[in-house]
């Protein structure tokens, strides 16, 4: 589908040029940061595999394999990165690795034994949470006295504050998400299948500068009260609540935003659930403050709708961190006791969710401030009516 752009968003979209690249002076403090955070745990240091630490760390986003690709993090010591031979190369080029050591290996040789002597320090290592089993249980072979935990359970929050021009690059993708909405409303609904809708959200992200479109939650009718109902071919209907929800990644950094919208005039029902959700997620917004616990977050929202009676179909958390992934730490649930600190970003995202009618749900991205927080999303959170 064509799509009728928005002349208020021109000056915006023509503004929003390529941001200046991290450094690898940002990568080498990074890592160097990372690696005291290990020895301040009691760790005898990190070991990262393919995926959003290695790319928060190194700039390095090699495709995962079964080939060992691995960096060493240990305080006092330089970053070694064990990788392939033949992805040495590309290895090289990465933004960090002025401030790595490259330790390559070739097929056929055991890449365990290459990198054992890296961690003959003996002791616990964190092990970041998607490294591949195979990959942990040669290590193993090789050094049976040193153990893992994975980073989730001894380091949760190694990427979860912020510096400036990592909630600069936040707020765009969050910025871009608000115009995607804006204009996804200007399309017609009814009579068309959730797989068409989107579609649309997803050509919206990248018009809007995202590279990467992870998700596309379109739940119309009954289907919007599943949280993670993925678009299917239901045909949405006059009368349908539809719950949008969709993200991804622009310059490097994560967007997710969720909003409700009906299909023509809702009934009372429906505007007043709608009403509900919306009051909570104003509530728990409000809470965001340093100090406070991540489970305060969840709290806040949780108690205006079980105040209104829904308390039990609320069935999710109320949010989750977003960075170079859409999902990760800090988790807003309850049990969660970690402190929210100044550059933390998560989601705040309660919903209603009536099996087999409809469902609710308005999402912003959140970041904690000095003195409270401030939202990342700013497209509008009333129930919007399309045709």
């Amino acid at each position: 589908m064509d799509f009728e752009r928005d002349p208020d968003l021109d000056a915006d979209l023509d503004a929003d040029l390529e941001p200046d690249p991290f450094t690898h002076a940002d990568y080498a403090a990074r890592m160097a940061a990372a690696a005291q955070s290990a020895a301040d745990a009691g760790l005898a240091g990190l070991l990262i595999a393919p995926g959003p630490d290695l790319a928060h760390l190194t700039g390095y986003r090699p495709v995962d394999t079964e080939r060992l690709t691995l960096l060493v993090l240990a305080a006092g010591q330089d970053p070694v990165l064990v990788v392939p031979a033949l992805e040495a190369p590309d290895a090289a080029k990465a933004p960090g690795a002025p401030a790595l050591t490259l330790r390559d290996w070739a097929d056929g040789k055991n890449p365990y034994g290459v990198t054992a002597p890296l961690l003959d320090v003996g002791g616990r290592f964190g092990v970041s949470d998607n490294t591949w089993a195979l990959h942990l249980l040669g290590l193993q072979r090789e050094l049976p006295a040193t153990s893992y935990a994975a980073l989730t359970d001894v380091l949760p929050m190694l990427r979860a504050v912020k510096d400036q021009r990592e909630l600069e690059r936040l707020a765009a993708a969050g910025a871009a998400a608000d115009a995607a909405y804006a204009q996804i409303l200007k399309v017609p609904f009814a009579g068309r299948r959730e797989t068409d809708i989107a579609a649309d959200l997803a050509a919206l992200l990248r018009e809007h500068g995202h590279s990467q479109v992870d998700f596309t939650v379109v739940g119309s009718g009954p289907n919007g009260a599943n949280p993670h109902h993925e678009a299917g071919e239901r045909t949405i209907a006059h009368g349908d609540m539809v719950v949008l929800d969709f993200g991804g990644l622009k310059h490097g950094y994560g967007s997710d935003i969720s909003r409700t919208v009906h299909v023509g005039e809702p009934s009372a029902e429906e505007q007043r659930v709608h009403d509900i959700v919306r009051e909570a997620q104003r509530a728990a917004s409000a809470a965001v403050r340093p100090g406070i616990a991540c489970q305060d977050v969840d709290r806040a929202a949780r108690a205006v709708i079980t105040e209104f009676g829904y308390g039990d179909r609320f069935i999710h958390r109320t949010g989750h961190g977003i960075g170079v992934t859409t999902h990760e730490p800090p988790y807003m649930v309850e049990g969660e006791e970690q402190p929210l600190v100044p550059g933390m970003c998560f989601s705040v995202e309660p919903g209603i969710y009536l099996p087999g009618r409809f469902g609710v749900r308005i999402e912003d991205i959140v970041t904690v401030t000095e003195d409270g927080g401030r939202s990342l999303n700013n497209a509008p959170r009333e129930l919007a009516v399309v045709e």
